[in-house]
């Protein structure tokens, strides 16, 4: 997994990128930025941390998150969708999830879901990374996305 290379296809291809992300805290859009040249794939990125933040910037409905909780595969969905029809991206990923300390029986620490809106549809995944840490699973988080997003480009 490498950002060079996920740069590289999407710099051939003409793709772009927009984030939306809440416990990585702007992660994946700062290592997508890291590189030269990566302002030919990536357009923005969105730091959604708290619920009204989800709502107002990414449209995510209230309704969602009252039903189903910020870290959901339905809120996922809502912020990549919202952010690949607000920034006009070919591709956009989202992160929610509860990095830690702490969680519940029904939503552990390092519980994450992802959401990846394409011009082809959306999809959505829920990754256990485990009581890991809190530095730990944000550092996962960030590196599982940008592996959607390598595998996505490259189909």
């Amino acid at each position: 997994m490498t950002v060079a290379a996920l740069l590289e296809i999407c710099t051939k291809k003409g793709l772009t990128i927009a984030t939306a992300e809440s416990c990585t805290g702007g992660m994946v859009a700062s290592i997508l930025t890291d590189l030269a040249g990566s302002s030919a794939m990536f357009l923005w990125g969105a730091v959604t941390y708290s619920n009204a933040a989800k709502r107002s910037m990414l449209g995510v409905s209230q309704v969602t998150l009252v039903a189903h909780g910020a870290v959901s595969e339905e809120v996922a969905r809502e912020m990549a969708l919202g952010a690949r029809n607000r920034s006009g991206a070919d591709i956009a990923v989202s992160i929610t999830g509860i990095a830690g300390p702490g969680g519940s029986e029904y939503k552990p620490e390092g519980r994450v879901c992802f959401g990846l809106a394409t011009t082809k549809g959306i999809a959505t995944e829920t990754v256990d990374f485990g009581a890991l840490g809190r530095d730990k699973v944000r550092l996962a988080a960030r590196d599982h996305a940008v592996a959607l997003l390598l595998v996505t480009a490259q189909a």
